[in-house]
């Protein structure tokens, strides 16, 4: 619903340097100049040539070539280049002078990079590891009915819930366009790598597809549950309700789709397969309460990066109201009482648990969680310092479903 670059760097110069930006400028001016000869003479100079200066370009930390920004402070003029490898000249020729390039295999490669971050890969990851840990977990409670047609269903299963995750990331970054082209200008909507009609067109055909796949393979019960999460998500971002703009709501759709529906609708439907009835154990029990209060630390915490575009859309989230550095706080709060938790129900319920491995795992991950609380106290909250913050909060959710079918 809710990892990456930065869309528009700067590139500051004075009138003594002499950069790429304004080669380009002397080529362009000159009339007798084309692109096959601007590359010509690039490539006679010993001194640069397209290639050199493609490098350091993207050599310097403060340069993205994919949108160059070219400030003068002199008089404090601003000259875009928009997708500037793509339109300079340089470019041009260089793709012209290059053998064997296939112009359909490029389109399709820029579709896949787009395709890609259009899926939020990092949500991509919890969901799949969230499925195949339940599975397992499943598996694991009852070996003897373990069958090798169980796996095409479970793959089915698994493909219907990227369709709908992929539908509910998907819907949010329609309805955000300018907040993401000020907190996420990477997203491919907000990048223009990816049209409107292009996204609604992907959104409509995981909606379609995720349907028919949880209703053709899993009864009517698990199809109203995953028809629940896709409105859950609808109303989060679509007007007139767009529930992400009240904090409260937002949190609890986000831990109630990602924490309790996800765990409870796997297993649910895992034990279906396996011709069971349900019934909660208590590790599932266990890993539901502690991915859906995990979830809930992800909903508070995916605003730090965004307090910015937020603020200047005005949406009301606890990060802009209380501060980034309460937040973060509250979230390493409500994750150390998650591993106090898991700690604690290992030393209770040891026939539930491997003390063993529980016990220590937690711990560690607790430690993990402080140190990087102080590294982002010690950096000051920078910007980057909380993306950093927000990814390793990601990592330690991934690390629960890792160890989860073996406690």
């Amino acid at each position: 619903m809710e990892l990456a670059c930065s869309s528009c760097s700067s590139l500051r110069f004075s009138s003594h340097q002499y950069n790429a930006a304004s080669r380009y400028r002397k080529l362009s001016a000159s009339p007798s100049c084309n692109a096959a000869s601007s590359y010509r003479k690039l490539s006679a100079s010993p001194s640069c040539n397209a290639a050199s200066s493609y490098r350091k370009l993207s050599a310097s930390p403060s340069c993205n070539a994919a949108n160059l920004v070219l400030k003068f402070s002199n008089n404090k003029k601003t000259l875009l280049y928009r997708n500037y490898y793509r339109n300079t000249p340089i470019q041009a020729c260089s793709q012209v002078g290059t053998t064997g390039s296939d112009p359909v295999l490029d389109k399709f490669s820029q579709f896949k990079d787009a395709f890609w971050r259009f899926l939020r890969p990092h949500t991509i990851r919890g969901t799949a590891l969230g499925s195949l840990s339940l599975v397992t977990r499943a598996l694991i409670e009852n070996p003897n009915l373990i069958k090798w047609s169980l796996v095409l269903k479970a793959f089915s299963g698994l493909i219907a819930l990227i369709c709908g995750n992929g539908y509910i990331v998907g819907i949010n970054q329609i309805y955000d366009i300018g907040i993401d082209k000020v907190n996420k200008p990477y997203l491919p909507i907000a990048a223009g790598d990816l049209s409107v009609q292009a996204a609604w067109f992907l959104v409509l055909l995981f909606a379609v597809a995720g349907l028919l796949i949880v209703g053709m393979n899993f009864g009517p019960f698990i199809t109203s549950l995953f028809c629940l999460g896709l409105f859950l998500g609808t109303i989060y971002s679509v007007p007139p309700f767009r529930l992400k703009r009240f904090a409260v709501i937002a949190f609890l759709i986000i831990a109630t789709v990602r924490g309790f529906l996800l765990n409870y609708g796997v297993y649910y439907a895992t034990r279906a397969a396996l011709g069971l009835s349900f019934e909660w154990s208590l590790p599932v029990a266990f890993i539901t309460t502690f991915v859906t209060l995990f979830a809930l630390v992800i909903a508070i915490t995916k605003d730090l990066p965004d307090v910015e575009g937020d603020r200047k859309f005005q949406i009301s989230t606890l990060a802009t109201k209380l501060g980034v550095r309460n937040i973060a706080f509250l979230g390493s709060g409500l994750l150390l009482t998650n591993y106090i938790g898991a700690v604690v129900a290992a030393i209770y319920m040891p026939q539930a648990f491997r003390s063993s491995l529980m016990i220590p795992v937690h711990v560690i991950l607790a430690l993990c969680l402080v140190f990087q609380a102080w590294l982002l106290e010690r950096a000051n909250y920078t910007k980057e310092a909380i993306s950093g913050y927000y990814r390793f909060i990601w990592n330690l959710f991934y690390a629960e479903y890792i160890i989860f079918p073996f406690i």
